[in-house]
């Protein structure tokens, strides 16, 4: 199962603007402002109706972009059953070619258990 998706942009301000004015009348909202400060990463804004983001919007950082160069810069995040899975998953996909991008651990800022890994597919 899908647990959320992800866009990259270049100008996140223009992709704000025109997701929240395009979202807004499907009752769909920003309800988390990450700053790249707080994940290491970049920065990300979640959409939802409720309190669980499923359409992330983020910039394109000087890593992103060195990733998604070959790929197609688009977030796809799996929902897993236990951390347990996680690390599975992540040592499979880094076995099978993929690129490490965050290792296995607990990321508070997207919520107090939110356990993840980053993994980059072979084709970036």
């Amino acid at each position: 199962m899908i647990d959320h998706v992800g866009v990259t942009t270049h100008g996140i301000e223009t992709s704000r603007r025109f997701d929240e004015a395009a979202l807004s009348p499907l009752g769909i909202a920003m309800i988390i402002d990450v700053k790249a400060e707080e994940n290491g990463r970049c920065h990300g804004m979640g959409y939802d109706r409720d309190s669980k983001p499923f359409f992330w919007l983020s910039n394109e950082t000087h890593e992103v972009a060195a990733h998604s160069a070959h790929g197609t810069g688009i977030h796809i995040a799996f929902a897993a059953e236990s951390r347990m899975a996680v690390d599975a998953f992540f040592s499979t996909t880094i076995v099978q070619g993929g690129r490490y991008d965050g290792a296995s651990g607990v990321r508070p800022h997207y919520h107090p258990h939110y356990y993840l890994a980053f993994v980059i597919d072979p084709d970036g």
